[in-house]
C-alpha cells in the first residue's frame, strides 16, 4: 500500500516550504529511499537523518526507541502533547503511517555531536546529577536512570534516552509535564514526577544531563535491568 505524504494542509508557510518537495513522491513508484523523501518535512526541524534542529531547540529523534517514537507521533496527533506545527503535520495521518515513521527513525545511527558545556555553578550541576542518579526519596522522586537505563540513553521498545539533547529543550518538556501543557498515556509517570519538581530542580536536571556524552553510541539498552519504580502508560507491561 502506498503511503501518504505528510500533510502540509493547515501548516505555516515556512513549513509548507519544507513539505512542498515530498510532493514529488506522489507519482513516483516507492524505492528504497521513498521513506527519506516523504519524511523531508521531519527533517526539516529535527536535523538530517533526525540528528536534531541546528537552533539548539528541536530534539534529535535518531535512534530513538521505536515505541517511543510511535507514542510521541500519537500524542502530538490526538492532542496529548500540544505543537501546532506538529499537529498540521500529523492530523491525517493513520495509525499504520506512524509506525512506518517511527520505525524509519529509531533505525538510524548518526554520529551524536559533543555535549554542551553548562556555566552553572558546580554546586547547581551537582544537584542536578543527584536528581538523575539517585533521586530524593523525601519528596517521592526516583532517580532518572531507573527508568532511562544505567547509560541514560533509554531502553526499547518505549522509553527514550535523555542524552544528546539540547538543554532547553529538556527544560521546557519539564516544564510542559510539571503544568500540564504535555501530557502522555495514563497513567502518566512524567507528569506525576515533574509536579514534584521545581523550577530550580528542573534546570539542575536539564543542564547536567546537555553536558553528558552518549557513550556507547546513545544506542537504548534492549531491556530494563529492574522493575519501574512508577506505572507508565506508554511503556508495555512486558518491559516494565
Amino acid at each position: 500500500m502506498r503511503l501518504p505524504l505528510l500533510s502540509p494542509l493547515r501548516l505555516g508557510p515556512a513549513l509548507l516550504v519544507l513539505a512542498l518537495p515530498l510532493a514529488a513522491a506522489v507519482a513516483a513508484p516507492p524505492t528504497a529511499g521513498d521513506m527519506a523523501q516523504r519524511v523531508l518535512a521531519c527533517t526539516g526541524c529535527h536535523g538530517a537523518e533526525g540528528r536534531a534542529g541546528a537552533d539548539g531547540y528541536y530534539p534529535r529523534i535518531a535512534g530513538k526507541p521505536a515505541g517511543y517514537l510511535y507514542n510521541q507521533l500519537l500524542n502530538f496527533r490526538d492532542g496529548r502533547r500540544q505543537y501546532p506545527l506538529m499537529t498540521g503535520l500529523l492530523h491525517t495521518l493513520t495509525d499504520d503511517y506512524l509506525h512506518e515513521i517511527a520505525d524509519h527513525f529509531s533505525r538510524l545511527d548518526p554520529p551524536y555531536p559533543p555535549p554542551t558545556r553548562s556555566t552553572l555553578r558546580a554546586a547547581v550541576l551537582s544537584h542536578g546529577e543527584q536528581l538523575v542518579r539517585r533521586g530524593d526519596a523525601a519528596r517521592e522522586l526516583p532517580a532518572c536512570d531507573r527508568c532511562h537505563g544505567s547509560a541514560l540513553t533509554g531502553v526499547a521498545p518505549a522509553i527514550p534516552g535523555l542524552l544528546g539533547l539540547p538543554r532547553d529543550y529538556l527544560a521546557a518538556q519539564l516544564a510542559g509535564w510539571k503544568s500540564g501543557i504535555r501530557q502522555a498515556h495514563a497513567p502518566d509517570c512524567m507528569a506525576q514526577i515533574a509536579r514534584r519538581l521545581t523550577a530550580d530542580d528542573i534546570q539542575a536536571v536539564a543542564q547536567w544531563l546537555a553536558a553528558q556524552a552518549a557513550d556507547g553510541g546513545g544506542k537504548p539498552a534492549a531491556a530494563l535491568d529492574r522493575p519501574l519504580p512508577v506505572r507508565c502508560g506508554g511503556v508495555p507491561e512486558a518491559a516494565r
